[in-house]
């Protein structure tokens, strides 16, 4: 399967937006982009060579999740991006706190976790790519 046949089954939430652009036919100009055009966008950002067999999938579930965090998809609940601001919100003399944790900022795969997607992301680049581990033993090879 390729990446879009892969996303069709997996982000149904999606089933809404076309798979090609739709132009509009008196300008041509874009009037909606279509997954492929995500799919393209964002498939720079991981290797096929590492992922190998499974790239067309992590791909897939890498664009379900930039799309999920831009707002796409299903929205009856809002959009994640517009919950993850306002930490708490009070209505009696109207109190609104956002969230400003600079820790969350530290964590580099931290976004990955808001979504389902994201969550399946992760588990195939960990599957895909084993980070070097370094226990800080040097054995007498490295003696002269």
């Amino acid at each position: 399967m390729d990446a879009l046949e892969i996303f069709r089954l997996v982000a149904t939430e999606f089933s809404d937006m076309p798979d090609e652009d739709i132009k509009n036919p008196d300008t041509g100009n874009i009037m909606q982009y279509g997954v492929k055009s995500f799919l393209l966008l964002y498939s720079d950002q991981i290797s096929e060579k590492r992922f190998g067999s499974s790239y067309q999938k992590a791909l897939a579930y890498l664009t379900a999740h930039k799309l999920k965090m831009n707002g796409y998809g299903d929205c009856k609940n809002g959009k994640i991006a517009d919950s993850l601001r306002v930490g708490s919100y009070s209505e009696g003399e109207t109190s609104i706190s956002y969230t400003t944790n600079q820790q969350a900022n530290l964590q580099i795969d931290a976004e990955y976790a808001l979504t389902v997607y994201g969550l399946e992301f992760l588990t195939l680049r960990r599957n895909a790519i084993i980070p070097i581990v370094s226990a800080g033993e040097r054995g007498d090879y490295y003696r002269k």
